[in-house]
């Protein structure tokens, strides 16, 4: 019998059940599985639009799914996945982190006794993070460089070990919307995509006057959930001519110049804090950052001293 947690989780040994989970987590699929065993485990982690799925099979399973309508990123641990999209094979194994297919299009393949990860986001991500002044396609699933493929893979492993397995997430959603951008930034930097180079761009915005009105919103509004098309949009100027200004002006990003200011803020707090009201972790997700250890290294880089010792003081 099929066994289902709170919709975190699926064990079951029956195909019929199998379909129907696959269908309502995914996309309508048809399935099929070659081995007298036929056993699938599901373990999801999901908050703000991020979704991660730990997925176990025994057995070869042929699939043949709809569009997926999100960004869906596979991690193999073990086994083989081999994808028939559009009638050629390619096949995936160990090591490889890549696209399944692309959000808007059906497709098809075949998965063999495999242990992987699914992680999905909203494709509109893609053209937040970047420059371009619309959407961004990917337009290859394979990332360009083993470099790329291991730097996707520890994003992924990043967000799915650091962000959607605390246990308080939910109350964090600043932190799980940084998570999603980081994320899709990875996924830009490391597969194909329809984005223009920057080089591409015009700079003739790329002026103080940019920096000043940028700036003056990000530190206004460093509380929210605040993305580049939205810096962009304050000034008005494309993401693109943003990036430039801060590149010529701060020799910065608009985005890490936002970083500095959460972490000011969160210096802020650890300061005013009473002892045993907060804690360094609480404080860090309240202003989006999710791996401890790298907001202890930012922190210290800034202020000399560890959070835990500013806290205490």
């Amino acid at each position: 019998m099929a066994r289902q947690v709170k919709e975190l989780g699926f064990d079951s040994g029956s195909m019929e059940a199998t379909e129907d989970f696959l269908s309502s987590a995914y996309t309508p699929m048809r399935v099929g599985g070659k081995a007298e065993s036929t056993r699938t485990r599901v373990v999801r982690h999901a908050a703000g639009g991020l979704v991660v799925d730990r997925l176990s099979l025994d057995y070869t399973m042929a699939y043949d799914a709809g569009c997926l309508n999100r960004v869906c990123l596979v991690t193999m641990a073990e086994g083989t996945l081999v994808d028939t999209t559009g009638g050629a094979e390619e096949v995936f194994g160990p090591g490889d982190t890549f696209l399944l297919a692309p959000h808007d299009r059906p497709y098809s393949g075949e998965v063999c006794s495999a242990r992987y990860t699914i992680t999905m986001f909203d494709p509109a991500l893609l053209g937040q993070v970047s420059t371009a002044d619309g959407p961004v396609a990917l337009t290859g699933a394979r990332a360009v460089s083993a470099d790329a493929n291991r730097l996707l893979g520890s994003a992924v492993a990043h967000v799915r070990d650091h962000v959607l397995t605390d246990p308080d997430v939910d109350a964090h959603p600043m932190l799980v919307a940084n998570a999603a951008r980081y994320l899709a930034s990875a996924t830009l930097r490391a597969l194909p995509h329809s984005a223009p180079d920057r080089e591409a761009g015009d700079g003739r915005d790329a002026t103080s006057r940019t920096v000043r009105a940028a700036v003056a919103y990000i530190e206004e509004n460093a509380d929210r959930d605040i993305t580049l098309a939205d810096i962009a949009a304050c000034v008005p100027v494309s993401p693109r001519a943003v990036q430039y200004a801060f590149a010529r002006h701060l020799d910065s990003t608009p985005l890490a110049y936002l970083r500095r200011v959460r972490l000011a803020l969160a210096h802020a707090d650890l300061k005013a804090a009473e002892p045993g009201t907060a804690t360094v972790t609480s404080v860090a997700m309240r202003w989006g950052f999710a791996h401890p250890g790298r907001f202890a290294a930012a922190y210290r880089s800034a202020y000399g001293r560890a959070p835990s010792s500013t806290l205490r003081a």
